[in-house]
């Protein structure tokens, strides 16, 4: 996932309209060994995983530093993912070589491929840094519906951010089985609750039966079931020209659901509409890139217009895409909440980051610094912070101060005892926010620009206004 440029203000001009229909769809516990926790302290800045699989797998390097993964390998240095033995022993190479977890898989049940669920985890993580003023790393608390015997989500997420923690859920006993070993095999029952479920159950466990057993949730994952029927699962095979890149160990529990992904997601809709900001972000992972579109549909259908949607494309054959929504003010980054290429527009929440100012190679970024901090704290905000090592400040506002009637209202009113807070910290005012943004002057070769980024809030029309309003205010820079 990689950033685009953002728009200008120019490209945002004309009236907004509804963004609908989609064009073609394309750990640790004391008992724990010392080398996971050195991994896990590594963990805290991420950088021991962030570009892990950019690139295809080495397989010859992969056998050369394990002999049981050399054992698969065929002669010629490839691997025959047709073959089940190989492909789960792939699994447990890159699980233990990368994130010094262990693996103990029945032959019957999903065997998960890492980068793709890796990738899954990855997205989480910045949804989760990238919608919340705190630093990134925040504790948070994780529920994967239907974890499945590998529970690999819990496994990927606790390893990666030694602050989060994890339910896990299944409805297979089996599965539930392999899934509380799994966990006990890396020492981190202390972080991950694997919960077995009913089918009749909600999918999240904050109310009705064991949810004793659950507290809080910040954020949901899923990779639900993509076929309908077991008719629906043979037929797809079936009508397959080649036979499949990988071998499939599934059983039906894990690959089909009444209503297929659809279904099951809109099941989540429907909990969520009640649970509403008791959780942060809802999300799930898709299997086809029509369900995209319908899902959004559903979204803008009840009123939520703070939602994420990414893709995930792994190698030349594999590609998935997720879908998150937030009843909550918080917005995430612009690149994790827009997928990049035009088919997707039409679907793409609204726009997060606007250009206001591109400075040419050699004028000074000083003057535009000092320029920014001038209008910001000339308004009536809740607060304008300044970070002078991140180049970046932040601000929050009741309403849109920028405006004329705003400032001819200001001019009348400054007899009054309003005073601008300025210090404040972010979240600390108790009057209602209705925008909080992100000035930042972002170093680039050859240009160096200066963006709003949209933080905090539900009205889009009033950050355009304000980007507009910055824009003009900079115009003499450029």
């Amino acid at each position: 996932m990689q950033e685009s440029k953002p728009p200008s203000i120019q490209m945002l001009s004309k009236k907004r309209k509804v963004l609908d229909d989609l064009e073609q769809p394309g750990r640790k516990s004391q008992a724990a060994p010392a080398s996971q926790q050195s991994l896990n302290v590594a963990a805290s800045d991420d950088s021991h995983f962030r570009h892990l699989y950019d690139r295809e797998l080495d397989f010859k390097q992969l056998a050369e530093k394990d002999v049981d993964f050399a054992a698969v390998l065929q002669e010629n240095g490839h691997l025959d993912f047709t073959e089940p033995k190989a492909v789960m022993q792939l699994t447990k190479t890159l699980l233990s070589l990368d994130f010094n977890l262990k693996l103990k898989l029945p032959d019957d049940r999903l065997c998960p491929p890492v980068p793709n669920r890796h990738n899954y985890i990855l997205w989480l993580k910045e949804l989760v840094d990238t919608s919340s003023y705190e630093p990134p790393g925040r504790p948070a608390c994780g529920l994967d519906i239907g974890t499945g015997a590998s529970c690999i989500y819990p496994l990927l997420g606790t390893t990666q951010r030694p602050s989060w923690r994890f339910v896990a859920t299944d409805i297979d006993e089996k599965s539930l089985q392999y899934a509380k070993e799994n966990v006990a095999l890396n020492h981190l029952e202390n972080r991950i609750t694997v919960l077995g479920r009913q089918p009749e159950d909600t999918l999240i466990p904050l109310r009705g039966r064991e949810s004793e057993k659950v507290f809080h949730i910040d954020f949901t994952m899923m990779n639900p079931p993509f076929y309908e029927s077991e008719d629906d699962m043979l037929s797809s095979a079936q009508s397959k020209v080649r036979p499949p890149h990988s071998a499939c160990t599934g059983a039906p529990v894990e690959m089909v659901c009444e209503g297929g992904e659809i279904a099951h997601i809109s099941r989540m809709l429907e909990e969520s509409l009640v649970l509403k900001e008791e959780v942060q972000w809802y999300t799930s992972m898709l299997g086809k890139a029509r369900s995209v579109e319908t899902l959004v549909d559903k979204l803008k259908a009840n009123g939520i217009d703070n939602y994420a949607i990414t893709e995930f494309i792994q190698g030349n054959k594999t590609r998935r895409w997720a879908l998150g929504w937030s009843f909550g003010p918080m917005r995430p980054a612009e690149h994790v909440a827009r997928v990049k290429t035009s088919g997707w527009k039409k679907v793409s929440p609204p726009v997060l980051a606007i250009e206001v100012l591109s400075l040419h190679p050699g004028r000074s970024i000083d003057h535009a610094i000092t320029r920014i901090n001038e209008v910001m704290r000339s308004l009536e905000l809740l607060s304008w912070n300044w970070d002078t090592d991140a180049r970046k400040g932040t601000g929050r506002t009741r309403e849109n101060v920028w405006s004329r009637a705003s400032r001819r209202k200001k001019m009348r009113d400054q007899s009054t005892s309003f005073s601008v807070l300025s210090s404040a910290a972010p979240g600390s005012d108790p009057v209602q926010c209705r925008l909080g943004f992100d000035v930042a002057v972002e170093m680039g070769v050859p240009t160096t620009t200066v963006t709003v980024h949209w933080r905090e809030g539900h009205d889009a029309v009033m950050f355009e206004s304000l980007a507009g309003f910055l824009q003009g205010k900079l115009k003499d820079l450029g």
